[in-house]
């Protein structure tokens, strides 16, 4: 006798969550995209291609995971605590726009910042890629480069904290 899966670990998904899908999915066709995240009534949906060809999934067909929002781990609160923080510090940059942070012009190219460079308002302090369009994220202010918060080629979403000037 075959065990059914339990009910509280199965996500459920209504005709609404499955046309959801399909329109992330279309639309990450449509923007050439490889990732939509979003979270809507307690239901986190995201929508990924080219995931992983060594595991076996095709390459182009999109790959859709949803899980309940479930509470989070001490070091996850911790780690989101840490960043709330730091958004609030007065010399930080948020990020513009949603895409993902290069620290330099090209792949092995010499980064626009390091930590504890100095740097003038306009400089630019790296590249975010938004629908295959490189954007120099430039510096608000001059100062010193105390912390670079993200990582090269790492997504980042509006509003988070990119580089922190003093």
């Amino acid at each position: 006798m075959a065990r059914q899966p339990d009910a509280k670990t199965t996500p459920k998904f209504s005709s609404d969550d499955s046309a959801l899908i399909r329109e992330l999915a279309l639309l990450l066709d449509e923007t050439s995209l490889t990732e939509i995240e979003i979270e809507r009534a307690g239901l986190r949906v995201r929508v990924a291609r080219n995931i992983s060809i060594a595991a076996g999934i095709p390459a182009n067909v999109p790959l859709a995971t949803a899980a309940p929002v479930a509470a989070a781990s001490p070091a996850a609160a911790a780690a989101a605590a840490a960043t709330a923080d730091l958004s609030k510090h007065p010399g930080v940059v948020p990020s513009p726009m949603v895409g993902t942070a290069y620290w330099a012009p090209e792949p092995g190219a010499k980064p626009f910042i390091e930590v504890g460079a100095k740097v003038s308002a306009g400089q630019t302090l790296l590249i975010i890629e938004a629908m295959k369009t490189m954007n120099q994220i430039p510096s608000p202010r001059a100062g010193t480069v105390t912390q670079i918060l993200v990582e090269d080629g790492q997504p980042v979403e509006f509003g988070e904290p990119l580089v922190i000037i003093e």
